[in-house]
């Protein structure tokens, strides 16, 4: 674990090593492109994280087609466009994001944080919708976060039920469908990610969910944000480190 949680990161009983090489680190270096919208504003902490654990991090700007030879991509958070019509609205006319439902289509495993979230709703890839939250605050406050299931591209490092410290910064997180939605997303085992304590009203406390063939998540908290025990919390580097075994 000393290897996969590295420059002093603490580590996790329900994390699970990568796949090492001989110098203690994974056997090749994972490309992650990350995608980076007029307005985004996390994409350089998803950049730092993702090197924390080896990977190697690429800026993917909007309006190219091209992934880059990118093994995973990352929707970070922000405001895109500035959130205008609504948060993704906009986004998801841009030329990359063809490319990315492509990869997605294909098996890529695809992460979206907050803002990404909302983009991979409004462009298909995950149901439901992100809307204003409970009592219409803007919210950014660290959130405890339980694992619902390992069975996905974002969660497969980790153990069902596992409890994680993982921030949230967001006015529109408070996740909706219709019932039927709801119902096909629980009994297919796609609920990822529940609140513990529902900060937003979020339906069923969900924090995220994951597509039906689990290579694309979609999650409120910002995983980028809870890497360093400097920050907090180290949890969220349990996310990333699913993510780039995926890619594998």
């Amino acid at each position: 674990m000393a290897s996969l949680l590295s420059k002093g990161r603490v580590a996790s009983p329900f994390v699970k090593p990568l796949a090492q090489g001989r110098e203690g680190s994974p056997k090749l270096q994972i490309v992650v492109g990350i995608v980076v919208f007029p307005g985004s504003n996390c994409e350089h902490d998803v950049v730092e994280s993702l090197g924390s654990l080896d990977a190697k991090a690429q800026l993917l700007w909007h309006s190219q087609a091209d992934l880059q030879n990118s093994r995973a991509i990352v929707l970070p958070g922000g405001f895109a466009h500035g959130d205008y019509l609504r948060p993704g609205a906009i986004a998801k006319f841009s030329n990359i994001m063809n490319s990315v439902v492509e990869f997605a289509r294909a098996g890529g495993p695809v992460l979206g944080i907050c803002n990404g979230f909302q983009i991979l709703t409004e462009v298909g890839l995950l149901p439901g919708a992100l809307q204003k939250n409970r009592g219409l605050r803007f919210i950014c406050e660290m959130s405890q976060v339980v694992v619902s299931t390992a069975n996905s591209s974002a969660s497969r490092q980790l153990a069902q039920g596992a409890q994680l410290s993982i921030p949230i910064n967001h006015f529109e997180g408070n996740f909706t469908c219709s019932h039927d939605t709801l119902e096909q997303l629980q009994q297919e085992d796609r609920i990822v990610f529940r609140y513990l304590n529902n900060p937003n009203g979020s339906v069923d406390d969900i924090a995220g969910i994951t597509n039906e063939t689990r290579n694309v998540v979609g999650m409120m908290p910002h995983p980028e944000r809870a890497c360093d025990p400097m920050l907090g919390s180290s949890d969220g580097i349990q996310v990333l480190a699913s993510l780039l075994e995926a890619a594998q």
